[in-house]
């Protein structure tokens, strides 16, 4: 008895093709599965490190107000290595945003569209300067308050002392904390706000809850500096997911992070050479 022919496969190849789901149509698991490999690639996994930051301090012997977190520190005793060190800090740091940026990529310009970067039809010229003149009011409208309640934060012992540059003087010095505070504002507001917004609009989550979770998020990889840290990164979280709900566009958030951390890791030394008794080293 012959053996039956196999039998052929169902459809042509364009037919397959064409029953396959659309690139990005992913289901709402697997945006689930997405987001949670992000975030523990990044602001997760350091919401994560400074819970147990911030435990590990509260078990001390010294207190909070006495400890010190520094933001930005050597990375080795030789000049040419930190520098390479810190540089690598710069470059990979940024392969998270890099990842965002890929998973939200559209084909047809602005390709950045959904992480609230580019020229959307129907913006007139100079839509970036109007967009970096409202960062520019974003920074001053948390900048002043910030540091007004980080004082209070001390003052009443809920907050280590902040350091937020430590590195030593080269030339390079500056440019690295400029790069340094790009990567944050990069990393923080492309992730923590554009595309987590994304990511939980597709998910059917809220507006509101959304910004509360962001905002919730951003304090969350603060914790390491106290709890002033957090309520203060947690205020902050709320107004740019405000803003960001409301208009949905990145580049200000972006452009007043970067400010603040300019200000914060440049103008440090600045204000301890001008105040050493607060930074307690008169």
């Amino acid at each position: 008895m012959n053996a039956s022919p196999a039998e052929p496969e169902q459809g042509t190849a364009t037919e397959r093709k064409a029953s396959l789901p659309p690139f990005g149509a992913q289901s709402k698991a697997q945006l689930r599965w997405e987001l949670g490999i992000v975030l523990a690639l990044s602001f997760g996994a350091a919401g994560v490190r400074a819970i147990v930051s911030i435990i590990e301090a509260m078990n001390r012997e010294v207190a909070l107000a006495s400890q010190t977190a520094t933001i930005n520190r050597p990375m080795a005793n030789q000049e040419v290595f930190d520098l390479i060190y810190q540089l690598l800090s710069f470059v990979f740091g940024l392969a998270p945003v890099a990842l965002v940026a890929y998973l939200l990529w559209q084909q047809r310009p602005p390709h950045l569209a959904n992480l609230g970067l580019g020229r959307l039809p129907g913006m007139s010229g100079g839509w970036w300067a109007r967009e970096s003149a409202f960062g520019f009011v974003l920074a001053a409208a948390i900048g002043v308050p910030g540091l007004v309640f980080y004082i209070f934060a001390r003052e009443i012992g809920i907050n280590a002392n902040v350091v937020p540059a430590a590195l030593n003087t080269y030339w390079w010095t500056v440019p690295v904390l400029i790069l340094m505070a790009l990567k944050a504002a990069l990393g923080e507001e492309l992730i923590v706000v554009a595309y987590f917004f994304d990511r939980m609009k597709r998910l059917g989550v809220g507006p509101v809850a959304t910004i509360i979770a962001s905002a919730l998020l951003r304090g969350s990889y603060h914790l390491y500096q106290g709890f002033g840290g957090f309520i203060g990164n947690v205020v902050m979280g709320l107004v740019f997911g405000w803003a960001y709900q409301k208009w949905g566009r990145a580049l200000p958030l972006v452009i007043a992070h970067l400010l603040l951390d300019i200000v914060s890791f440049v103008g440090y030394p600045l204000a301890v050479a001008l105040w050493p008794q607060f930074f307690g080293m008169g």
